[in-house]
C-alpha cells in the first residue's frame, strides 16, 4: 500500500475554453411512484455544474421531469419511459438513454433511483456496454450487491461512494469480513474493496479514505455538518464534473480516477467547512454545499485577490 499525503493539485480552467471542452455528464437516477426521490438526482447535478463541467444531463422517470427541472433549470433532461402503472420501462428506458450515452464523458447512476426489477435491468445493461469513467451511488450500490462476480466483467473505469452501511453491503456480498466504521480499521476496509473490485472506493464519514487498491489517501477533515440529507448526492456529482473534464486524454492536465476521487473529497469538505465557519456545525442544505464548490475552486487556483 502506498500512503498519499497530499492532495492533487485542482488542474487550471482554460479561459478560451467552451462548455463543449468541459465535459458532459449524465445523471441517471430519481423515482416516481409511492416513494419518489426527486431531489437527489437534481442535488447531483447541480454539484457537477457547480464543479465546472460543460454540460449535465438528468435522465428521471417521465413524471418528475417537470419537477426536477424546476430544481435545476441549467441541466437539460431526458424523460425515462414509465408503464401504465408508473413503472419503468427497462427496454424504452435503454433505448432513450442510447443515444445520450454516446455523447457523455462521464456516467452517474444511482441517487434516488430505486431498486426494483426494472431498475435492476437498466443497470446490469449499462454496466455490461458503458465504457467510460462511471461513478455508482446510493441505490446504484445495492444493485452491484446482488451480482458479486460482476468484477472481472467491466468495461467502464468505476469509482464507488458508499457511506459504512452501503460498504457493508458490498463487503458482505464478496464475503470480506472488513469494518468501515472503527476508525483504525477503516484505511484496510477502503483499500482491501478496492483492490478486490479492481476500481476506485470513496469510504465516506469522517476522515473520508479514498483507495484505487494500491494507493490509499485519508481526508485530513471531518466537518460534522456534512451529516445531512443529500451530502453524498453533492460529492457524487462533484466526482462526476471533476471526472467528466479531467480524466480525457484531451484535457491539458490529465487525472486518473483515483486523483479525481481525492480532490472531490478535499473540494466537498472544505466548503462544508466553510459554510460551518459562518453558521456553525448543523444546519447545512444540501444545495447550500453544493453551491459552494466554486468559492473553493477559486481559492485552490488562486483566482481570488
Amino acid at each position: 500500500m502506498i500512503l498519499i499525503n497530499d492532495c492533487p493539485v485542482l488542474p487550471p480552467r482554460d479561459s478560451l475554453g467552451h462548455k463543449g471542452i468541459f465535459g458532459k455528464v449524465c445523471v441517471i437516477g430519481g423515482s416516481w411512484g409511492h416513494y419518489p426521490m426527486i431531489g437527489a438526482p437534481a442535488l447531483a447535478g447541480r454539484a457537477a455544474l457547480r464543479s465546472g463541467c460543460g454540460l449535465c444531463t438528468l435522465a428521471v422517470p417521465a413524471p418528475i421531469v417537470p419537477a426536477v427541472l424546476t430544481l435545476l433549470p441549467g441541466a437539460t433532461a431526458v424523460a425515462l419511459p414509465v408503464n401504465a402503472q408508473q413503472d419503468l420501462s427497462a427496454a424504452s428506458c435503454l433505448q432513450t438513454l442510447e443515444p445520450i450515452l454516446a455523447y457523455t464523458d462521464t456516467l452517474l447512476l444511482g441517487p434516488g433511483f430505486g431498486r426494483g426489477s426494472a431498475q435492476q435491468d437498466i443497470f446490469w445493461s449499462l454496466l455490461d456496454s458503458f465504457s467510460k469513467p462511471l461513478i455508482l451511488d446510493a441505490d446504484a450500490l445495492h444493485l452491484l450487491a446482488q451480482r458479486p462476480a460482476f468484477a472481472r466483467t467491466l468495461k467502464a473505469p468505476l469509482l464507488l461512494t458508499p457511506h459504512p452501511g452501503e460498504f457493508q453491503v458490498l463487503a458482505q456480498a464478496l464475503d470480506l469480513t472488513l469494518d468501515a466504521v472503527d476508525e483504525q480499521k477503516r484505511d484496510q476496509a477502503a483499500l482491501t474493496l478496492a483492490e478486490r473490485l479492481e476500481c476506485v472506493v470513496i469510504l465516506k464519514g469522517p476522515y473520508t479514505r479514498v483507495s484505487d487498491g494500491k494507493q490509499l489517501w485519508k481526508s485530513p477533515h471531518t466537518e460534522a455538518a456534512l451529516a445531512i440529507g443529500g451530502s453524498g448526492d453533492v460529492l457524487s456529482g462533484i466526482c462526476a464534473g471533476f471526472a467528466a473534464q479531467f480524466t480525457s486524454s484531451a484535457s491539458t492536465q490529465c487525472l486518473d480516477l483515483f486523483q479525481v476521487a481525492c480532490l472531490a473529497v478535499q473540494i466537498h469538505a472544505l466548503a462544508a467547512m466553510a459554510w460551518s465557519s459562518r453558521h456553525g456545525h448543523a444546519g447545512l442544505f444540501p444545495e447550500e454545499l453544493a453551491d459552494g464548490i466554486p468559492l473553493i475552486m477559486a481559492q485552490l487556483r488562486g483566482e481570488l485577490i
